[in-house]
Parts: C-alpha cells; sequence; structure tokens
C-alpha cells in the first residue's frame, strides 16, 4: 500500500496537518467542444506571458559541534540505568547485561509544530504514569518542512527534547523525519550535516539512538539505488565519532517491504532495519513478511512507528488488530513506538485537540490514547 502520512505546513502559519493515502486521481480529462474559427478580426493584443518565478533554494544546514558534551549521568531506576548501552545480537537488541530488551514508547508527531509536547514534564508523565522506556522525536527534514530555514529554532526544540528525555533516564530516538520527498538521497547532503552534529556533540551519550530516513517511498526509491546507499553515506559519518550508538535504517515502501534488504544488508553490527504498519489497513499479509523476515532471514527489526488506526493516521482504531500485532511484536521482543505524541484532530494522536502538556486526565486522552496508555502499564504488572 502506498501510504503518506502528511502534507505538510509553512512554518510559523501552523495551518492545519492532515495525513493520508497516496492515491491516484481517476479523474476524467474534459473534453470541450471545440469553438468553429471565424474570420473576424479582433484587435485586442495577446496578454503578455507572466514568467514563472523560480523557486529559491533552500540554504544548506550549517550545523557544526563545537563542544562535546560530558556523558550524563542517570538517576537509579530509570530505563537508561538499569539497561545501559544497547547491542544488536541476533534479531534482538540486548542491553548492558546481555539480556534481550525491547524499548517501547511514543513517537512525537513532527516537534517543528507540537513543541509543547517535548518537555521534561510531558515525558515524565509518560515515563511514570504511562511506564514508557523511550521517545521517538520526529524532526520532519523534507522540502516542504523547511528546516534548513528554520534549522537554529527547530534544532534547539530537538536539543531540548534530548536533553529533558534524558534527565529522566530514557531512550531517545533521533528521527530525521522524510516522508513527502520520498528519497532519502534528495537531502543527503543535509542529513550528513544533522547526523555528523548529533553523533559528535552527543557522542557519550549511551542512550541516543539515530533514524537515518522514516519511510523512503516511490515507486523508483529502491533499497539497493537509493536507500543503502544513502545509510551506508550517513553510516561513515556517524561512525567516526559514534561508532556504537544504534542505528535504525528506513526500509522500501513506507517501511513495509524489509525483505529487499535480506541480500544486501548494511555491514555494520549496530544497525536495526524499520518496520511500520497501521493495524487498520495492515493485517495478516504483512504480518506474514514480518514473520519471514525474523524466522527465515533473521532480519533485526525494530517498529519505530506503528498506528492503531488507518494508514491515513484516520478512520477507525481497531483494538482487535492492534493487540495481535503488538502481541506477535512481543512474542519477538521487537521493540514499538506508537504514532503520535500530539493533540491533532485525527484518530492517531493521543491526545484531544487542547490538551494540556502532562499529567493528562482520561479526557484528555483520545481512543488511541487511552489504549496506548494501558497496553503500556500492562508490561509492569
Amino acid at each position: 500500500m502506498q501510504f503518506q502520512k502528511l502534507k505538510y505546513i509553512v512554518p510559523l502559519c501552523l495551518l492545519t496537518l492532515s495525513v493520508g493515502c497516496q492515491s491516484t486521481s481517476s479523474t476524467p480529462t474534459i473534453h470541450e467542444t471545440p469553438i468553429a474559427s471565424t474570420n473576424q478580426a479582433t484587435s485586442t493584443p495577446s496578454p503578455t506571458p507572466t514568467p514563472t518565478p523560480t523557486p529559491t533554494p533552500a540554504p544548506p544546514l550549517t550545523l557544526k559541534a563545537t563542544a562535546i558534551l560530558e556523558a550524563p549521568s542517570f538517576q537509579e531506576g530509570t530505563p537508561v540505568f538499569t539497561h545501559g548501552a544497547l547491542e544488536v545480537n541476533g534479531i534482538h537488541i540486548i542491553d548492558k547485561n546481555s539480556e534481550v530488551f525491547q524499548l517501547r514508547g511514543v513517537s512525537t508527531h513532527g516537534i517543528q509544530w507540537y513543541s509543547q509536547y517535548t518537555t521534561e514534564e510531558t515525558f515524565k508523565t509518560l515515563r511514570d504514569d504511562w511506564q514508557i522506556n523511550a521517545i521517538r522525536l520526529a524532526l520532519y527534514a523534507d522540502t516542504e518542512s523547511r528546516y534548513p530555514e528554520n534549522q537554529e529554532a527547530y534544532t534547539t526544540i530537538l536539543e531540548n527534547a534530548i536533553t529533558a528525555a534524558t534527565n529522566l533516564g530514557l531512550y531517545v530516538i533521533v528521527d530525521w523525519h522524510i516522508l513527502a520527498d520520498g528519497d532519502p538521497l534528495l537531502h543527503q547532503e543535509d542529513a550528513s550535516t544533522f547526523f555528523d552534529y548529533f553523533a559528535t556533540k552527543y557522542q557519550n551519550y549511551p542512550n541516543l539512538i539515530f533514524e537515518l530516513c522514516n519511510e523512503p517511498n516511490g515507486g523508483k526509491v529502491s533499497w539497493d539505488e537509493s536507500i543503502k546507499p544513502y545509510a551506508d553515506t550517513l553510516l561513515k559519518v556517524i561512525r567516526k565519532n559514534s561508532p556504537n550508538t544504534l542505528v535504525i535504517v528506513g526500509t522500501p515502501k513506507w517501511c513495509q517491504s524489509p525483505l529487499s534488504v535480506v541480500r544486501n544488508r548494511i555491514d555494520d553490527p549496530q544497525v536495526v532495519y524499520a518496520f511500520h504498519f497501521y493495524a487498520n489497513s495492515h493485517k495478516d499479509p504483512l504480518r506474514e513478511t514480518l514473520e519471514n523476515a525474523i524466522v527465515k532471514y533473521e532480519l533485526p527489526l525494530f517498529v519505530s512507528e506503528f498506528g492503531t488506526c488507518d494508514a491515513s493516521g484516520t478512520g477507525d482504531i481497531n483494538i482487535e488488530q492492534s493487540n495481535t500485532w503488538l502481541d506477535l511484536l512481543d512474542q519477538y521482543q521487537i521493540s514499538w513506538m506508537n504514532w503520535s505524541l500530539c493533540d491533532k484532530d485525527e484518530s492517531s494522536a493521543l491526545l484531544v485537540p487542547n490538551a494540556s502538556s502532562a499529567n493528562w486526565s482520561d479526557e484528555a486522552l483520545t481512543e488511541n490514547g487511552h489504549f496506548i496508555k494501558a497496553r503500556l502499564q500492562s508490561y509492569t504488572k
């Protein structure tokens, strides 16, 4: 299924975001009846064509780490204190004690637009009440998000969120969130600058995880020709300063085609591959794909995003299918993050419109919010 989650807004205008399936228009071509020509002369001059203005190219990212942060300390009993730096072992992620560890949490929506839900108080509510052990920070980075034009402000939001989550001993996924552009190669230079900055500055942070490209998509975007060359390039940049950081690499077709990876894997022991689903749209066939990738090909997968609703981010919440999916992930101890931490008026949001930034009452939660909170809490019972 072709899946496009978001049409963007121009930053600072905060127009309504929408999430939708990509489809091919079936609108027929309109054939108007031609007007018969006449010999009548006219003195009306033809209008002068107005030239189409050339769009101003976005400026390049200019991030450059001028300092390396010291290793943070973590409070006893927090997830990172307990589990430490993570490693890939076969199909699993293991912790400092060589025990299989499953990350479970939520993904923000675009932090450019929902920064009110990236505070330490927000994450503390999610850690202590909902029982998350990880948070995914989605920074939209494709053309329409206009990140390069607003790089200072948006990077500050991201770094403040990293600090907030780190203070609470949570694992943090830094998500270079492409979507509308489809091909990660379109912004490879900026992505290299971005990850060089974070891999250098935060090289002593054992809780950081880098996600190189959310949901590559498009008919010409393949693993061999686009995604793997992109990932190989970025990994060379990252490994200069962060040799052991866990890295999530997207897979084709909105991260629903992991089998395209199996014959041409990335040569890096700390890489896992992204797998995404939306429970009301993706059912048994896609679950079979996941099991095939794990059981037959022993591919380490990470569900860095899933929804309980339609692939559009809207539609009905399917509790039965969501439980079936999560039971399967638990069976193989695959990590997962639910989309999304925001108050947008759509099914996939965890919060109702205008919800506060933390300490939510039951009335502040959507149907998805109630389900995900209960599911997360069930692991501690």
